[in-house]
């Protein structure tokens, strides 16, 4: 009996154990079940919003990780940082109802954090398609209906980007504030392939009247080149022939300067010569003032009888050589003055 007894028992703790092993794995592999469902990982750039039993829950949720409810709640991600959205193959006609296609328009655009649970509840998290990729279609056929083919594909297509970028603007600030489009870019259209090779003469003719008028140009300008460099030379000459011109004029009053510079010194000298000339006359002739007395002029008289011998002939010889004031001769005068009157 105890034999059966002890038997019995280990069985019974073999048992038990068993029991007790199935349970904790039971637990484990439900926790690790739970754990990967309901555990969850956002990325940066990103915020996760959460809906349960399909409602939007409140709130948003920034990068890291996160626990929910498994099978009840579901989340998803938004970006919030920039992005570009692509919107393929847009078909576009135009007013003269020829159907083009814009193969590519990329939207670069970003939403704000803070108005991303808005956005979502009313759009939900594909808002870009309701806000970017059905507005670029609609605001890309409005162009195009109101513009010719000529005008879309070439004479305003450098201005589509700008102008579906305010349009696409204009609205998501009217429907979604938040959410910022920084640029577009629009590919070049596609057209039908008769009509791109009409538009590829014309554009070889226009390269042709340019090339034609580009040529015009260069021989205008080489042709203002030449009168230009015949202006420079002839100035050239012009500025030679006035520069030579002033150095004779500045040669001539230099020349007349120094005429008259030595006429100056000529009067001068000859004013001075005749200044001394005039000094030693006036000298001379307060000497001879001095020295012309009555005696010394007798004196000179006879020197001067002396040293020329002359015959004179007449009865007044003995007068001519003596002075009327000598007594000799008044009386020589009167005595032969009485012997004429006798005869």
């Amino acid at each position: 009996k105890r034999c059966v007894f002890s038997i019995s028992s280990l069985i019974y703790s073999q048992s038990a154990m068993s029991s007790s092993a199935v349970a904790v794995a039971v637990l484990l592999g439900t926790s690790a079940f739970l754990v990967n469902f309901s555990l969850h990982k956002i990325e940066e750039g990103h915020v996760a919003v959460y809906y349960r039993g399909g409602a939007l829950l409140s709130g948003i949720y920034g990068p890291g990780f996160h626990l929910m409810v498994p099978f009840l709640t579901s989340y998803v991600t938004v970006q919030t940082t920039l992005q570009t959205d692509e919107v393929k193959n847009v078909p576009c006609g135009t007013s003269g109802g020829v159907m083009i296609y814009f193969d590519r328009v990329e939207v670069v655009n970003i939403l704000d954090h803070e108005h991303v649970h808005d956005i979502v509840k009313r759009y939900t998290a594909d808002y870009d398609k309701t806000l970017i990729f059905n507005k670029v279609h609609h605001e890309l056929n409005q162009f195009c209906s109101s513009h010719t083919l000529q005008e879309v594909y070439i004479e305003l297509f450098d201005q589509i980007d700008e102008n579906l970028r305010n349009a696409l603007q204009n609205e998501i600030d009217r429907m979604a504030p938040g959410l910022s489009v920084h640029s577009v870019r629009v590919t070049k259209p596609k057209i039908p392939e008769s009509i791109r090779k009409n538009f590829e003469l014309m554009e070889a003719e226009k390269t042709k009247l340019l090339i034609a008028v580009q040529k015009q140009k260069l021989v205008e300008k080489e042709a203002e080149t030449e009168r230009k460099k015949a202006v420079i030379e002839a100035e050239k000459v012009a500025e030679v022939a006035k520069i030579q011109y002033q150095q004779k004029v500045m040669e001539k009053e230099k020349q007349k300067e120094i005429s008259e510079i030595q006429d100056q010194t000529n009067l001068a000298r000859l004013r001075a010569s005749a200044d001394a000339d005039f000094y030693t006359a006036q000298k001379m002739a307060e000497a001879n003032q001095v020295k012309l007395t009555p005696e010394y002029l007798e004196l000179k008289r006879m020197e001067a009888l002396s040293s020329n011998v002359k015959y004179y002939f007449g009865p007044s010889l003995p007068t001519m050589f003596l002075r009327e004031s000598d007594p000799v001769t008044v009386d020589l005068t009167a005595a032969t003055n009485k012997e004429e009157n006798t005869k």
